[in-house]
């Protein structure tokens, strides 16, 4: 067994249970591997929905997959990253050798999806360990953690003039917002846009669709306190979702529907009234993670009589090296307000309460800060 350090992590053990901060063993980097040293971790629905079992995973399970850091140690065979580096964590790690990576998609590669899903590195094993038995990582990550060792194709170069925090919100909200927009939707100039829900995920793809000089730009929320932050960040008009939101958004566009609509809250109930939001012809792009095993109704009548265009957004159909410097580069150059999108800061013991100021609405993004 490799020579381990000790760190603490947030870890669930039980679906539906407590997330508690538990002292883990970390065994140190192997073949391909690099040790991270967690300066900032953010606080998204998606690690909630393996709490509340939407999305299934093997258990116990070391939360967080939306992190930045700096490298202390490289196994063998890493030469880059390099010990000192700054670095933004992929939850996609990719092979660079399967049909899809070849095909430039590595979000959605076969390669690594079986180890990721399976909270493990490539050998097989995770490399926590508590006093029962192994712990596994949440998207082969787990950076609800003072340290982490990653695949070294989970750590993708940040730039030392940005924050760690804003690089742990390119390492997920904002890749997969932004993205949503520029990859895989490619929104022309001039398109209307209307976003569904006004979280991380929805305001990063609020901010990608003004990038893209999309006009007008709608965000719709349940929540009133949302508007003020979705205007800052680029909304033209903001709807509130319980006041039949489709009429709403059909009434900013001459009574069509815009031309892209995006779901960012996964909830099938939104993700039909987007294809009824959309006008014909024009493109719905489901961004947000819908549970495992979910159903929406999007009738086929309406879809080819309408011809209206269904995608799905995977990570942003993101390209990480290269994305995650582009949107790095936007920030620094003020095109992108990415500090807007975050709420509040809270130390690792504090993560319970993360999740609660979440759940209560309270939060657009958290932030973990490791050292506070």
């Amino acid at each position: 067994m490799a020579k381990a350090i000790m760190t603490r992590t947030a870890v669930l053990r039980d679906v539906k249970g407590p997330i508690t901060v538990e002292p883990l063993k970390l065994q140190l980097p192997q073949t391909g591997e690099v040790l991270v040293k967690i300066q900032a971790a953010g606080i998204c629905r998606s690690d909630w929905q393996v709490c509340t079992g939407a999305t299934p995973h093997v258990l116990p399970v070391a939360l967080g997959h939306e992190g930045s850091g700096t490298v202390l140690e490289v196994g063998p065979g890493v030469r880059h990253p390099k010990p000192g580096d700054r670095v933004v964590l992929n939850w996609a790690p990719a092979c660079d050798a399967c049909f899809y990576c070849r095909l430039g998609r590595p979000s959605l590669c076969t390669g690594t999806k079986d180890m990721v899903w399976a909270g493990v590195m490539q050998d097989g094993t995770p490399r926590l360990a508590g006093l029962d038995g192994p712990v596994y990582q949440y998207c082969a990550l787990g950076c609800f953690s003072e340290f982490a060792v990653v695949a070294v194709s989970a750590c993708v170069p940040l730039n030392a003039e940005v924050p760690f925090s804003i690089g742990a919100l390119i390492g997920c909200c904002v890749t997969t917002g932004v993205g949503a927009v520029l990859n895989t939707a490619a929104v022309p100039p001039k398109s209307s846009v209307a976003v569904f829900g006004a979280g991380g995920v929805g305001l990063a793809a609020v901010m990608g669709a003004k990038l893209a000089r999309a006009e007008p730009v709608i965000a719709i929320d349940v929540l009133a306190d949302r508007a003020s932050t979705a205007k800052r960040l680029g909304a033209d008009h903001f709807v509130l979702a319980g006041d039949d939101p489709v009429a709403q958004v059909r009434q900013f566009t001459d009574g069509r529907g815009t031309d892209y609509v995006f779901d960012a809250t996964g909830l099938t109930h939104v993700q039909e009234q987007c294809l009824l939001a959309v006008r014909p012809g024009g493109t719905v792009v489901l961004a947000g993670l819908a549970p495992v095993g979910s159903d929406t109704n999007l009738p086929g009548a309406i879809i080819t009589r309408e011809e209206k265009i269904i995608k799905g957004s995977y990570y942003g159909s993101a390209q990480p090296e290269r994305d995650f410097a582009r949107y790095a580069r936007f920030y620094l150059d003020g095109r992108l307000n990415l500090d807007g999108l975050i709420t509040r800061t809270y130390p690792l013991n504090d993560i319970a309460v993360a999740y609660r100021d979440l759940l209560d609405g309270r939060l657009v993004r958290g932030i973990v800060i490791m050292d506070l």
